[in-house]
């Protein structure tokens, strides 16, 4: 398993506010996909879509990103095909918001971890909204490993017969109160985190799956996009 990479600079055709931008660029690269019939159908599939996106940078003082203004922001996934279709098809690409000019593909190093941290909002679902009102943070954590499991066992058909390793060592909260992220005409709320990574074979390797198809739910939306230090 490779974690892909794909920086794209964009120019915006209209002011965006930053709180709109993962729904902007949602719609971006959905309209991308839909040009093909192959990935048409990859799109219109349920299931895990098995890439993410973090949010333009540089973020405007102002939090809003300035028509004819140029920025750039990353699309990962660990599917090879999917990674050179959007290099080949992102390039020139036109919304009524954006426009694709130029990208760079690359490979995410399988290095030993040491830590993990969301730089866009981790959303965890529920039957009955966030989760802080109907899980304990216990029931949490396991959320997250359990959604970890699940996407690397889908991936490379197989299924991990033992899950009692230990994901992570801690986990810090950097919110304070939950972020709000846009979803269609509702709003959904998530956590910016940060963990310890364990140094066991299996931690590192759902780790790092997480850093190329995001951590939580709505990935493909512009959640649980993650960054990551090494160890030293």
């Amino acid at each position: 398993m490779l974690v892909f990479e794909y920086r794209l600079k964009v120019r915006m055709k209209k002011n965006i506010a930053y709180e709109e931008c993962a729904e902007k660029i949602g719609h971006f690269i959905d309209s991308a996909l839909c040009k093909d019939k192959e990935y048409l159908e990859f799109h219109r599939k349920t299931g895990y879509k098995w890439y993410t996106f973090d949010l333009p940078a540089p973020i405007e003082p102002g939090k809003v990103y300035q028509v004819s203004k140029t920025y750039y922001f990353r699309i990962r996934t660990v599917l090879q095909n999917l990674a050179e279709y959007f290099s080949r098809s992102l390039i020139y690409h036109i919304t009524d918001e954006m426009v694709g000019l130029t990208g760079e593909l690359r490979i995410i190093p399988k290095k030993p971890l040491e830590k993990l941290f969301s730089l866009t909002p981790l959303i965890q679902l529920t039957d009955h909204g966030y989760w802080r009102d109907h899980l304990s943070l216990e029931e949490f954590e396991n959320q997250i490993k359990v959604n970890l499991i699940k996407k690397y066992n889908m991936l490379n058909q197989c299924r991990i017969e033992d899950e009692s390793f230990h994901l992570y060592r801690g986990i810090v909260f950097k919110n304070k109160k939950p972020v709000k992220v846009k979803y269609k005409n509702i709003t959904l709320l998530g956590d910016k985190i940060e963990i310890m990574a364990e140094t066991n074979p299996m931690a590192q390797e759902l780790l790092y799956l997480s850093i190329g198809c995001g951590m939580g739910a709505h990935n493909s939306r512009g959640a649980g996009f993650m960054g990551y230090k090494y160890l030293d």
